[in-house]
């Protein structure tokens, strides 16, 4: 993540870059990694700046530190937010929370431990806001995850043939299972992908946005339902739905960033961020042309077995003036994902 430039750069430019917000202030780290962003903090004329750590990478945050000449500045703790004490409340709040999709890790869940417990009122976040977005895509992905899938089908089918003839063990008792497995697999779990931006069909649509500072962690954890309408610029098949995000750095009312910084993981022919996008295949793909929109919802929820990860289920359809609009309208298929 540290050669991560675009992210890394980002949250040095929203700190530094905002030495006024930041001087003379208490700040906290969550989730402190190396400690680059306390490190960042401390650059920008913070007071005092607590880096919070669960892991053993404390100890190398600690020395980074040291190395850096910080010291003094900065406290590296290790121990959970949830658990931790801090002697003072704090000014600003600064994390790098964010996972595929915006919410999977469910590491937000701990920032917002730590505003409630620690930031005094008038408090500020960095990031401030964030918005997860859909974009409709084309992309080879559901074409070659479905001949994956049958290959995968296939080979099952042959074994099945050898462990009859070669053990006389009829295994197609569980050929159902097998296939839900593989459909799991191949067809129903979104992929990390560095799309280009000419595979874009349209703008990308923000269909749900967070303000860190008021955000509740019963609305955080409670399903996510949005409605979609996403506008294609170009003709289809529209092959995929890819969902990526972006936060802002704005300070708070109280404390505003005099120069705000957008941290983006949208498509870039430069290359993605380490966050990449996340690449919903539609197999078959949705026949639109340009000037439709692909309209429906999505619906996003953490998995009961891992609540770090995510199931997604995506209802679509076409809304416009081509004939393929008439072949189905709002939700007219379910499409269901799950994120790891």
């Amino acid at each position: 993540m540290l050669e991560d430039h675009v992210r890394t750069g980002a949250y040095r430019d929203a700190i530094e870059g905002n030495r006024a917000a930041f001087e003379g202030k208490v700040v906290l780290d969550v989730g402190a990694g190396s400690g680059i962003l306390a490190i960042f903090a401390a650059r920008a004329g913070a007071a005092k700046v607590y880096a919070v750590e669960a892991t053993p990478m404390a100890a190398l945050a600690r020395k980074l530190v040291e190395a850096n000449g910080l010291s003094d500045t900065i406290e590296v703790i290790q121990g959970t937010i949830e658990t931790v004490a801090l002697p003072e409340k704090v000014d600003i709040i600064v994390s790098e929370w964010m996972g595929y999709l915006l919410l999977r890790e469910s590491m937000l869940d701990s920032v917002l431990v730590a505003r409630d417990k620690f930031l005094k009122p008038g408090g500020a976040l960095y990031p401030s806001h964030a918005r997860l977005l859909l974009a409709p895509a084309r992309s080879a992905l559901g074409a070659s995850r479905s001949a994956e899938f049958q290959a995968s089908m296939q080979g099952w089918a042959r074994f099945a043939g050898e462990a009859a003839s070669l053990y006389n063990v009829d295994v197609t008792a569980l050929s159902e299972a097998y296939r839900a497995e593989q459909r799991l697999y191949f067809m129903q779990t979104a992929a990390w992908a560095d799309v280009h931006p000419d595979d874009m069909l349209g703008a990308a649509v923000a269909v749900k946005e967070y303000d860190l500072l008021t955000l509740t962690s019963e609305e955080l954890a409670a399903p996510l339902n949005a409605s979609m309408r996403l506008p294609l610029a170009a003709d289809g098949p529209v092959d995929a739905v890819v969902g990526f995000f972006d936060v802002e750095f704005n300070g708070s009312p109280e404390n505003p960033a005099p120069a705000p910084v957008v941290l983006s993981t949208a498509p870039d022919a430069a290359g993605a961020t380490h966050w990449g996008q996340q690449v919903f295949p539609l197999v078959p793909p949705v026949r639109a042309a340009a000037g439709d929109s692909l309209v429906g919802s999505i619906a996003l929820r953490r998995r009961a077995d891992n609540h770090r990860l995510m199931e997604v289920e995506l209802k679509t359809g076409v809304d416009g003036p081509s004939p393929h609009a008439a072949a189905g309208g709002d939700g007219a298929r379910v499409d269901a994902f799950q994120v790891e």
